[in-house]
C-alpha cells in the first residue's frame, strides 16, 4: 500500500498508520531502509515505511518530471532536480555560498555554526540521497576497520573485514555492481571462491585512458615507501553487460532492462556525463528500485507486507520507562508542500528502525531527548574532506564523454604513512572543472571578456578548452573526532516545528595533511602530463582553511557518517555491532551514522553491506 501526497489519501494513510499492526516501523526510503524493508517484508514481516518527502518520483511519469526539472534549472547542482519542500528541508548547495563569514544560519536548512562550511547534501524525497549519488562502490580495505590498531588513529570497528564480506558481495548483488575483480585486486585485496562481480566493469573513458598513458610505469614517495601509480576503473553501481558466470554460472538478471531506451525500472549505461544528480535512463541504482520489490511482498491474506507512507515526517520517539524499549514514533504528515498544515499520529510497532541518514537520525533522536548512555548521539560526525586541483591538458583529451567518473588513482589508499596523514582516492572527472569554476559556463564568460571570442572563434574556442579539461577531485579521510558534531536547538525550526539539525565542523589536522600532501602530488601529475595547473583557491571561498602557510578550498564530499557509531560498549558507542541501540533493544539506528571510520571508499556499498547484517538480527529478534 502507498499512500503519498493527496489530502483525500491523506486520511486513510493516518488511518492505516495508526492501525498498529507493523512488526517493523522504518524511518526513510535510502537505500539503508529500503533493504531492510525488503528483507522483512520477504519474511512475511508487517513493514510500515515513513518517508518524509515526496513519493512522487514512484513513477516513470514522476521521476521524468525529476528531468524536465533539473533541465530547465539555471544551476545544476545535486538538489536542482527536487522541488523545495519546507517541510521536508534539504541542504542546497548554491544556497551555502550565499554565507557571509561568521554567519551561523541563513536560508539555509542546515545551521551551520563551525568555522568551516560544509555543502554536503542529502535529499530528503523516496529514494533518500541515491537519486544524486554518484554510484561509485567500492570496498572498504581491511586496514580501515582497524585504523587505530594498525596507525594509532581512528578508531576500530567492532566488526572485522572478514566479518562483513558476505554482505558485501549480497550489496552488491543488490546494487548490480560492475567491475571486474582483476581491477580491484590492489593494495592486498582479495576476493573469496572465485568471486565475479554481477555485470562486467565499465570501461576506462578516454580521459582516464590519456592520464594512464602519462603516470603508468611512473611512481611517488612517500615516508620511504614507494608507490607505483596507474588508472583504475572504479565499481560503479550502474547497469552494464550482465556477467554470465556470476553466481556460479546462473547469471545476474540486472533491476530493470539492459537496453537503452528508457524503461521505467532503468536502461543500461549510455554515458551520460550528467548522471549527477539524475541519470536519464535510470541505468544508475536508487534504493527505488528495492523498494518497488519490497513492495511487491504479500502476506498470506494477499494485502501488501508493506505500507509507504510520504509527506510523513517523524517527529518523536518516545521511549517507555519501565521497559527501556521503544513505545511509539509520533509522525507528522502533511498534506502538500506549499502548506504547513499538519496533523500528527502516533505509530507503533515491534521493531523501529531510524534510517534516515547521518544527519537526521541524529537530529531526531536529540530532538526526542535521546543522547544515549555514552552521550555519543550526533557526535563523531565525518565526511570525505574533497580536494579540487584541476589542469588543461596539452592536446585533447575526450572530455564530457562516459559518466561522471569511470576511473581513478587509488595507490595510496593504504600504507604506512596513515600514521602521520590521511589516505586518499583521487578520482578523474570526465565532467571538466565544473565542480571546480563552473565550466563552461566560467570558460565563456572568460573567452568573451578576457579573450574578446565571438561567432566562429568563441565556439572554437569553448570546445578546445573544455574537451582539454581535467579535473582530480582527491577524496581524503577524515577520523572521528568528538566535537565534530550535530546538535539542535530548539530556537532553530522548521514549518512543522521540528528542530532543524545544527552543523558543527573542523577539517581535522590529520586531514589537512593528507590535503597538504594532495596539492604536491597533484603538481607531480600534471608536470608528468605536460598540463598547465589552473588550480586557485580563494580565501574568500566559503570552504577555504588555511594550513601551515597555505590555503585549501576543502568541499564536502556527501559521504555522511558518524553520529551513531557502533563499538563494543555502551560507554563507548550508540549501537553494537548489528547496529542496534545499547539503550533501547527494538530500535535500530542504521546507514553510515553507524560506521566508526570511513577511510576512502564512498560509503554506500558499506553502510548497505550493514543493513542486510542488521535485517537478520531484527528478523531474529522478531522470532
Amino acid at each position: 500500500m502507498l499512500f503519498p501526497l493527496r489530502s483525500s489519501q491523506n486520511a486513510d494513510a493516518r488511518a492505516i498508520a495508526a492501525s498498529h499492526d507493523f512488526d517493523v516501523i522504518i524511518v526513510g526510503t535510502g537505500i539503508s531502509g529500503a533493504i531492510i524493508a525488503k528483507e522483512t517484508a520477504a519474511a512475511g514481516k508487517r513493514v510500515l515505511i515513513l518517508e518524509a518527502g515526496s513519493g512522487a518520483n514512484r513513477s516513470l511519469a514522476g521521476y521524468d518530471d525529476l528531468l524536465t526539472t533539473f533541465y530547465a534549472a539555471p544551476g545544476k547542482d545535486n538538489q536542482s532536480p527536487f522541488p523545495a519542500n519546507p517541510n521536508a528541508n534539504m541542504p542546497r548547495s548554491p544556497q551555502l555560498r550565499k554565507l557571509q563569514p561568521g554567519e551561523t544560519d541563513s536560508d539555509t536548512y542546515i545551521v551551520q555554526s563551525g568555522p568551516y562550511v560544509s555543502d554536503t547534501t542529502y535529499t530528503r524525497i523516496f529514494g533518500g540521497t541515491t537519486m544524486h549519488w554518484e554510484a561509485k562502490t567500492p570496498r572498504m580495505l581491511p586496514s580501515d576497520f582497524k585504523t587505530r590498531t594498525c596507525f594509532g588513529q581512528g578508531l576500530d570497528w567492532p566488526l572485522s573485514f572478514d566479518d562483513i564480506e558476505g554482505d558485501y558481495v549480497l550489496a552488491e548483488r543488490e546494487i548490480g555492481v560492475s567491475a571486474n575483480v582483476e581491477d580491484q585486486q590492489y593494495l592486498g585485496q582479495t576476493f573469496s571462491g572465485g568471486y565475479v562481480f554481477p555485470m562486467h566493469g565499465l570501461p576506462l573513458s578516454y580521459l582516464d585512458q590519456k592520464v594512464n598513458d602519462g603516470i603508468e610505469g611512473t611512481s611517488v614517495e612517500l615516508d620511504n615507501q614507494t608507490y607505483p601509480l596507474k588508472v583504475r576503473p572504479y565499481p560503479q553501481g550502474r547497469n552494464a553487460i550482465p556477467n554470465a558466470a556470476y553466481d556460479g554460472g546462473q547469471g545476474y538478471r540486472p533491476v530493470g532492462a539492459v537496453d537503452t531506451h528508457m524503461v521505467e525500472e532503468g536502461g543500461r549505461c549510455q554515458g551520460n556525463t550528467n548522471c549527477v544528480p539524475l541519470c536519464p535512463v535510470q541505468a544508475r541504482y536508487h534504493s527505488g528500485k528495492t523498494l518497488a520489490a519490497a513492495c511487491k511482498a504479500t502476506g498470506d491474506d494477499g494485502e501488501p507486507q508493506v505500507t509507504l507512507i510520504a509527506h510523513a515526517v517523524a517527529s518523536k520517539v518516545n521511549i517507555d520507562p519501565d521497559s527501556g524499549k521503544v513505545s511509539s514514533l509520533e509522525v507528522k504528515i502533511y498534506d502538500d508542500r506549499e502548506s504547513s498544515a499538519y496533523q500528527t499520529v502516533t505509530v507503533k510497532g515491534a521493531v523501529y528502525v531510524l534510517a534516515a541518514g547521518a544527519i537526521e537520525t541524529a537530529r531526531l533522536m536529540l530532538a526526542s531527548g535521546l543522547q544515549s548512555t555514552s552521550g555519543l548521539v550526533g557526535r563523531n560526525l565525518m565526511d570525505h574532506a574533497y580536494l579540487l586541483n584541476w589542469a588543461l591538458m596539452p592536446q585533447i583529451c575526450g572530455t564530457m564523454r562516459g559518466t561522471t567518473c569511470t576511473g581513478g588513482i587509488v595507490d595510496l589508499r593504504d600504507g604506512p604513512f596513515r600514521q602521520k596523514q590521511a589516505a586518499f582516492a583521487i578520482d578523474i572527472h570526465n565532467d571538466g572543472w565544473g565542480w571546480a569554476t563552473g565550466s563552461p559556463t566560467s570558460d565563456l564568460l572568460d573567452l568573451v571578456d578576457a579573450g574578446n571570442l565571438y561567432g566562429a572563434d568563441l565556439r572554437r574556442g569553448v570546445i578546445d578548452r573544455v574537451s582539454r579539461q581535467l579535473l582530480l577531485a582527491f577524496m581524503i579521510e577524515v577520523m572521528p573526532v568528538d566535537s565534530n558534531r550535530i546538535t539542535v536547538d530548539p530556537k532553530y525550526t522548521d514549518p512543522l516545528g521540528n528542530m532543524r539539525p545544527i552543523l558543527s565542523f573542523t577539517v581535522p589536522d590529520y586531514t589537512m595533511r593528507g590535503a597538504a600532501y594532495a596539492r604536491q602530488f597533484a603538481r607531480t601529475i600534471f608536470q608528468r602530463l605536460g598540463a598547465q595547473d589552473r588550480t586557485t583557491y580563494d580565501p574568500d571561498d566559503f570552504g577555504y582553511v588555511a594550513y601551515e602557510g597555505q590555503g585549501y578550498a576543502i568541499r564536502g564530499g556527501n559521504h555522511l557518517a558518524g553520529t551513531h557509531i557502533m563499538g563494543t560498549t555502551r560507554s563507548n558507542s550508540v549501537v553494537d555491532k548489528d547496529q542496534r541501540s545499547w539503550d533501547h533493544d527494538n530500535l535500530y539506528l542504521v546507514g553510515g551514522g553507524s560506521m566508526p571510520s570511513i577511510g576512502t571508499a564512498n560509503v554506500t556499498l558499506t553502510l548497505a553491506a550493514l543493513c542486510f547484517r542488521s535485517s537478520r538480527q531484527i528478523l531474529k529478534y522478531l522470532h
